[in-house]
């Protein structure tokens, strides 16, 4: 199965101990275009705000840019989190992105309303904003049929067509199924929880114009090296800032793996890190292409998107050249 499915990538423009958030971003061009080298269908930025270890705050605009520094890859947001935007606002984003580099724009949406309270607050925005996230969508794909009831018109959005997809957090699995989109589910630690929202996708779907059929999207960390002992040391950073973040409320940058193997930790800290290493597919390339198998059975999606983070940007490079030649798309 995995000859016949896609493989993407999604970088969320991590900053590293000791380096700085513009170098973040820079590393995140230079990631897409050797995604683009190895022959991945896309490349996606994601938005944060307020976030010391995440750099990628405003994905239109780094979508830009990377789109701008490759030639012939997919770009898009893995997503815009809707609820912090008006709708015409961020069709109009889109509508320039796609206006600018025609044929290659993809159009992520999320339901997040910011990681704290007080980034809420900055933003103009409440929790439960993210319930108005379904009348949101409806609006913002009416700025490109040209129906909205204001008599307004998004420039150049209207008429143009920018794929969209729904990251299914939540209640957004129901969301992309009642629209008719493609929907994005992770993370691979949870596989029967996200067995179970690909089936209420399924099963609910109703075809649109924008997508005759469910197409389904599985997201999730997956780490490629020469050794077993490697590909893990991968996931090291990554896990410790999300056990940092879950303890201490502030989303770190990512220490290098021997410092976090050198680190004392709280008991609860490390279970949360304990947890975090679990359930990626991690290891060799043969090993994982026989988790791949296995997902790709278990889930049947139509794409995969690769959402690694690391420390050690070579070592991330590495893995996802080793990636390509498993899916057969390395050179």
């Amino acid at each position: 199965m995995i000859a016949t499915t896609r493989f993407s990538v999604l970088d969320r423009s991590r900053i590293r101990e000791g380096h700085t958030g513009a170098q973040a971003l820079r590393d995140t061009v230079e990631l897409a275009r050797e995604a683009e080298r190895l022959g991945y269908h896309r490349f996606w930025v994601a938005e944060h705000h307020g976030v010391p270890g995440v750099a990628g705050s405003a994905p239109t605009v780094l979508a830009a840019g990377v789109a701008g520094a490759t030639r012939s890859i997919r770009v898009g947001t893995g997503g815009v989190m809707l609820p912090n935007h008006r709708p015409l606002v961020v069709a109009e984003q889109f509508g320039v992105l796609e206006s600018l580099f025609p044929g290659r724009i993809d159009m992520g949406l999320g339901r997040s309303v910011g990681f704290t309270d007080g980034v809420r607050r900055a933003l103009g925005r409440e929790k439960d904003d993210a319930d108005d996230f379904e009348a949101q969508l409806t609006e913002l794909l009416g700025w490109f049929r040209g129906t909205s009831p204001t008599g307004v018109h998004a420039r150049p959005a209207e008429g143009l067509t920018v794929p969209p997809f729904v990251l299914a957090m939540g209640e957004g699995a129901a969301v992309a199924a009642r629209a008719g989109l493609p929907m994005v589910i992770g993370d691979l630690r949870d596989r029967d929880r996200m067995r179970r929202g690909i089936d209420r996708y399924r099963a609910g779907f109703r075809p649109s114009a924008w997508s005759p059929e469910p197409y389904v999207v599985v997201s999730g960390t997956i780490a490629v090296a020469g050794t077993p002992e490697a590909a893990r040391r991968l996931l090291l950073p990554e896990a410790w800032s999300m056990a940092h973040a879950r303890t201490r409320g502030s989303f770190p940058p990512l220490p290098p793996a021997e410092e976090v193997e050198a680190r004392t930790v709280t008991a609860k800290e490390r279970d949360l890190y304990a947890a975090g290493l679990a359930g990626h597919i991690a290891g060799t390339e043969e090993q994982v292409a026989d988790e791949l198998e296995s997902l790709l059975e278990d889930t049947g999606p139509q794409e995969v998107l690769v959402t690694t983070s690391t420390y050690d940007r070579e070592a991330l490079l590495d893995s996802y050249r080793r990636l390509a030649r498993v899916i057969g798309t390395g050179v």
